[in-house]
């Protein structure tokens, strides 16, 4: 399975010309600025297009208009993941957002403990700890702003992939323990350039 990845492209995803193949696209979060429910709505249009047999989306921080929103009308092929999961050619995906609600409860420590031991695609937008997570350089070091409890539960159940964003400047994939881990994001840290689509292979 192909599958195309894409995060952040925070309301300037109409710039994005000539995607290329794939079996399911996924965005994992971060495709509003500033939250507004118009800014949603045009994404969800532009996404429901595209010419995939299979799109994914969850939300991230900055999508806080969808915070408890039921989505109706969604084609059968465009699957809106909530703390859920959906099975695709054999292969189980689960989405998990970033909300500011739940990360400053509890909520957000829950959702990642449940998250499922036969999860094979895991969709989060935050990344795990220490990994494609530095960002804002500090006396010459740059910070990790990963999850610890990701991290923890990545390792335990030892999904397939792990496609993620959040951290502009770490956009990239990489392999760690068998596991493919997709820094999604397409805006660039400055927010000046777009970065090119991850493309993962499973």
């Amino acid at each position: 399975m192909k599958i195309l990845h894409l995060s952040d492209t925070h309301s300037a995803h109409h710039r994005l010309h000539e995607l290329p193949q794939a079996d399911v696209v996924v965005h994992s979060g971060n495709f509003c600025m500033v939250g507004e429910e118009h800014e949603a709505l045009d994404f969800l249009n532009w996404f429901c297009d595209l010419p995939y047999c299979h799109k994914i989306f969850i939300c991230g921080n900055h999508d806080s208009c969808l915070y408890g929103a039921n989505i109706d009308g969604l084609d059968s092929n465009v699957h809106y993941l909530c703390n859920s999961g959906i099975e695709i050619g054999g292969l189980k995906f689960y989405g998990l957002p970033m909300f500011t609600e739940d990360c400053i409860s509890n909520r957000q420590t829950h959702n990642h403990a449940n998250i499922p031991d036969d999860t094979d695609i895991l969709i989060t937008h935050s990344p795990a700890f220490g990994i494609l997570d530095l960002d804002d350089c500090i006396d010459g070091e740059y910070i990790p702003y990963g999850s610890e409890e990701i991290l923890g539960r990545v390792m335990k159940i030892h999904p397939r992939a792990h496609l993620f964003g959040h951290v502009h400047r770490q956009h990239g994939v990489t392999d760690k323990n068998g596991i493919i881990f997709s820094n999604g994001a397409i805006m660039s840290d400055d927010y000046s350039k777009l970065n090119i689509p991850n493309i993962i292979e499973i």
